[in-house]
Order: C-alpha cells, then structure tokens, then sequence
C-alpha cells in the first residue's frame, strides 16, 4: 500500500466511524431519508474520448448537458456490491467556520470522491480553493459581479448570506458552481466544520504526528509560536492538529501534504485498541455538527464498500501543479487586489471528464510527472 493510499484510509476511517455515529443518532427515522435536502444539479453526459486518452494541452472540448444522460459506467463488470448504485460522486467539504453551525464559513477543502461499487474503487480529487470561477446566483447580490474564489461557493449559498434559494445551501451552491466550470458530476455531499474536527480529535485522545522537517506559519502580523512544529514526533491536540492542517504560507498544495499527514495520523489513532471506550465521545462530536444529504441507507452502503476495497484501488488525485500560476485580480467585491490561481479551465475539464468516467488517474494514482509525498509511516 502507497503512502498516499494510507492517507486515504485515514480518511475514510474518519468518515466510516462518524457517520456511524450518525446513523446511531437517527436510527429511528426512515432508512432510506436523505439527512439533508438533496442537490439540485443538471446532468452531464460524458465526452466520448479515446481509451487511450491523456490531457491535452490545447484542449477546447467542454462537457454537454443532456436531458438523456448516459449512465456512467464503472471499471468492471458484474453487480455493484452493498446493494448500492454502480457509483456514487460525492462532494466533501470541509468548512472553516469554528461555530456549530453553518451559517457562514468558507469552503476550506474541496474534494470530490468517487466511490465505485463494482471494482470495488475510490478515488479522492482535490479542487483548489483559489480558483476563480463564475458562481451561479450571485450576480443580483454583487451588483452584477458573477465571478469570485472557489470556496466562496459555499459562503454565498449558506444561512449568513443566502445569496442562493438552493435547497441545499452552501454544498448546493459550490456543487453546481463545479458542474458550471468543469463539469463534475455530483451525487451527494459532506460538510464538516472545524469544530467538529478538533471535537474528534479530542474524543480519540489526540494524535500522534510525524514531521520530517518543521513547519513554520508565523508571520510579522502574527507571530505566535502556536503556528510553528518542530521536526519529529509530535502529540496534538484537536487545536493543534486543526493549526497544522490550515497553515497555508508555503501554498495550498504544501497546506495538502500536511492535511495528509494529519489523516494518517487520525487514522492511527481510529485504529488503535484504545479508541474503542473513547467511541461515544467520537459520535457525540459528530452530532448536529455535519452538513448531508446521504441517507443513513446510503452512509451503511458506505461502510460496507470500505471493508471490501483492495489497497491497489484506492487512488489520491491531484491536478498537476505546473497547470496552475498564481497571480492577484482586482475584486470589486473586496475592493482590492486578492491571489487566486489560474489555470486553463478546458484542461481541467478534460481531467473531470476522465474522472466522471473512472478513467483517470490510472493505477499510479497521480499523472505521469506528479510524484508521490511520504505523508505516512
């Protein structure tokens, strides 16, 4: 098993035990009830691209929208397992807001997870955050400004502004804000706010975190010593781990090697015998403190395709980092100039489309010229 499919596991240990909690806590409503109200999304029918197909850099191909969407078809033949569908998108989001609820809060990581229940397969995609996108609804709230960061998809669709009527608040926004720029295809999504993270963390104990050099985010308008780790061996607490997973002054795609490191950690603690008394605390955290629209019937088929996926077909995908040039743009909206990331949206969307049909990333788990990082013992 890879590193990086370590850090994927953690994951996914993460997300089995605590959305166990969560079906313990509705238990006694209807089996197949959605949590939360479902995504409103058009339906995207796949390009129709060699077998052979890698991403071209001159690509000006975009998907189509159909009112006779063609199903999307898993990597193998035979019955889905779980009694589940063949697959299932699912939009994961963690927020940065540290309240308990969802009022407000940007989207600080955006990942999309593609859960084959043929193969079996999982493949987990990250989406920066900086991306500048149009977003759907927005215009009539921003004096006709249709365009702002990726993460605040999620902002303008919750509570604090509701800027959008999506049924689904702020995953409903940024689900259809991704459809709008690259296409994904969406079934269900996950948002988790920071204070359930640290609540988790603190539940299991804490986490034991190994770092091969320090990581320093200090800087002069905030130069607290809680922003720095010092290389080796270190035991967090919730606080501490949720620092290192947000420090961000190397960039974004630096601020996702340590977030690796924290899962992998996390899900040494999951796994250890020790956690097993600590485990109502563990579903007391998650309670009240998710955004979903999964049913529990759905988060069981979940747990179960967990059980049954081998280490060679659990993949961690990442846009190459070279397609990416960060740059400032003036937001009227702010009144300044802000970083964001730009990159060739018609090559991105010829990545989605690849991942829509489970086609890419292939059994490496990354393009050619993406290397893998040790985040895991």
């Amino acid at each position: 098993m890879t590193r990086l499919q370590k850090a994927t596991l953690s994951f996914l240990s993460v997300l089995a035990l605590g959305l166990t909690g969560l079906v313990i806590w509705v238990y006694q409503t209807r089996w197949g009830q959605p949590l939360g109200p479902s995504l409103q999304l058009a339906t995207w029918t796949p390009l129709q691209l060699p077998a052979t197909w890698t991403p071209n850099p001159n690509a000006t191909q975009t998907p189509r929208a159909s009112s006779n969407p063609v199903p999307v078809k898993p990597n193998a033949s035979g019955p889905a397992l779980c009694g589940a569908p063949p697959v299932m998108n699912i939009l994961a989001i963690g927020s940065d807001t540290r309240s308990e609820t969802y009022t407000y809060g940007l989207a600080d990581v955006i990942r999309l997870v593609r859960v084959d229940f043929v193969t079996p397969k999982i493949t987990i995609l990250e989406f920066p955050r900086d991306l500048w996108v149009e977003i759907p609804d927005i215009a009539d709230n921003l004096k006709g400004q249709d365009h702002e960061k990726l993460n605040q998809a999620y902002l303008y669709g919750n509570p604090g502004f509701k800027y959008s009527n999506d049924p689904a608040q702020g995953p409903g926004l940024l689900a259809r804000t991704l459809a709008l720029n690259f296409g994904t295809q969406i079934d269900h999504y996950a948002a988790v706010n920071m204070k359930t993270f640290v609540n988790i963390v603190n539940a299991v104990g804490g986490i034991d975190v190994y770092l091969p050099e320090p990581v320093d985010g200090r800087t002069a308008d905030d130069p607290n010593n809680r922003l720095f780790f010092r290389s080796g061996h270190l035991h967090l607490d919730g606080n501490r781990a949720l620092t290192l997973a947000r420090i961000r002054i190397e960039g974004g795609f630096t601020r996702g090697e340590n977030q690796n490191r924290v899962l992998c950690a996390l899900r040494d603690q999951l796994t250890s015998s020790s956690v097993i008394k600590k485990i109502p605390d563990l579903i007391k955290s998650f309670e009240g403190n998710i955004q979903t629209d999964l049913s529990p019937e759905q988060i069981g088929q979940l747990a179960c395709i967990g059980t049954k996926i081998e280490p060679g077909n659990i993949h961690f995908a990442n846009f190459p980092q070279e397609l990416f040039h960060q740059t400032r743009h003036y937001d009227p909206v702010f009144k300044k100039e802000i970083s964001i990331l730009e990159v060739d949206f018609d090559i991105l969307r010829d990545y989605i489309t690849q991942f829509n049909e489970g086609a890419w990333p292939t059994a490496s788990g990354t393009p050619e010229n993406k290397e893998e990082v040790p985040f895991c013992p």
